[in-house]
């Protein structure tokens, strides 16, 4: 094994953002936990952070076997929330699923709670969420099966995201929905318009009727804890305002192929409320990320933390979901089904691929093994021991 001191603060390579969350919650972080109460799962995040690749994680040396190149790597923290720890997890998760995308377009629906119920949602996240989920999957599953729209089950893969372009509160589910389903008695696989899945109108109509009525029974069986300034009596008349509301239900226009559609979805799945890439400046006037376009945001630290901390989930919360053909009782069963109708198998890899680098390397065509400097060297990884009583810092390599 390898013995290697820190290496100085330098400059980040040019492929890194110029600013990080983990230079905001280093620098504030202390101060933001001081004057605001922080859940468990919101000072892990924090910790995680503040660690990640850093030497506090350990890490190891890559040596090119032919010129000498050597470049240090500290672990990561793999916490979910992290902005940068998603894409290996994309990586694995994009494999996994790759095996179960049928051939056939699909669409991008969108359900989206009201602003209103956004105090409530903050209060009780775990039940929301989860009405949410369900609300969405069974609105869109009950009038696939209805004869009038289509008459067949759909697959559907759901993912939960809680935050705007500003990082504010506005939980909303993405649902990439096959376009088309497995006839009810299981025979037949019957093809939706290229350009047309459901009634965007009738979905949110029923989306609103399932919500709303899951909501009333959560409160009566006393498990939905009101916020302070919402008395049970403004509640009711609350729900009967948003009975007569029009919810929005958004449907993108369908994907050009199969083999877009999860590595569409990727995109979203492990996606946290605001990449490094996102940041543009952390000065004396505040942190400047972009929104949209050209647009951008400046917050002073202890909101920008305030707001980032909104997205941090429940523990153990599942943030991706499959219903329909795509739930997991059906993934031996009428996922085959559907997949023998269509006549065709997915391409993926012939086995499961272990090794993070091999992943990469199939999914990204990024070979981590091939020395970045003189391209023709294999890189051998070896194992770190820090000098100890030495500061801990991220890596700059």
């Amino acid at each position: 094994m390898l013995a290697h001191k820190h290496s100085p603060p330098g400059e980040r390579r040019a492929d890194r953002p110029a600013v990080e969350v983990a230079d905001i919650v280093r620098a504030h972080g202390q101060a933001f936990a001081r004057v605001h109460a922080l859940t468990a799962e919101q000072s892990a995040v924090l910790s995680a952070i503040t660690r990640c690749r850093t030497s506090a994680l350990g890490g190891h040396l890559d040596v090119c076997d032919r010129c000498g190149f050597s470049k240090i790597s500290y672990n990561s923290c793999r916490n979910r929330h992290c902005p940068k720890c998603q894409s290996l997890a994309q990586a694995r998760w994009l494999e996994r699923r790759m095996q179960r995308v049928l051939p056939t377009h699909a669409f991008h629906v969108v359900f989206t709670l009201p602003c209103e119920l956004r105090p409530v949602a903050l209060t009780n996240r775990t039940l929301l969420f989860d009405l949410l989920f369900a609300c969405a999957a069974e609105t869109l599953l009950e009038l696939g099966r209805d004869p009038r729209w289509l008459g067949a089950e759909l697959g559907i893969t759901s993912v939960l995201h809680t935050w705007t372009r500003e990082l504010l509160f506005h939980p909303h589910v993405h649902c990439i929905v096959t376009g088309g389903g497995l006839s009810l008695d299981g025979q037949r696989w019957l093809r939706t318009r290229k350009n047309f899945l459901l009634p965007v109108r009738v979905l949110g109509a029923l989306f609103r009727g399932k919500f709303l009525a899951r909501l009333r029974h959560a409160c009566a069986r006393g498990e939905l804890r009101l916020p302070a300034a919402l008395t049970a009596h403004c509640f009711n008349r609350l729900c009967n305002q948003l009975h007569r509301k029009r919810w929005v239900v958004y449907s993108k226009p369908p994907f050009g192929g199969p083999e877009h559609v999860f590595r569409y979805l990727g995109r979203y799945t492990h996606r946290v409320g605001l990449s490094n890439h996102r940041l543009l400046s952390f000065d004396a006037r505040g942190i400047t990320f972009r929104t949209r376009g050209t647009s951008t945001v400046t917050l002073s630290p202890i909101e920008f933390l305030r707001r980032f901390l909104l997205h941090v989930l429940p523990k153990r919360f599942v943030k991706i979901r499959h219903h329909g053909l795509m739930a997991a009782s059906n993934v031996s069963s009428r996922l085959e089904k559907a997949r023998d109708l269509l006549e065709q198998t997915p391409t993926i890899p012939a086995a499961p691929l272990h090794d993070f680098r091999d992943i990469l390397l199939v999914l990204t065509g990024l070979d981590l093994r091939r020395c970045p400097r003189c391209l023709l060297g294999t890189v051998v990884r070896h194992p770190l021991i820090l000098v100890p009583d030495t500061p801990c810092r991220p890596d700059t390599s």
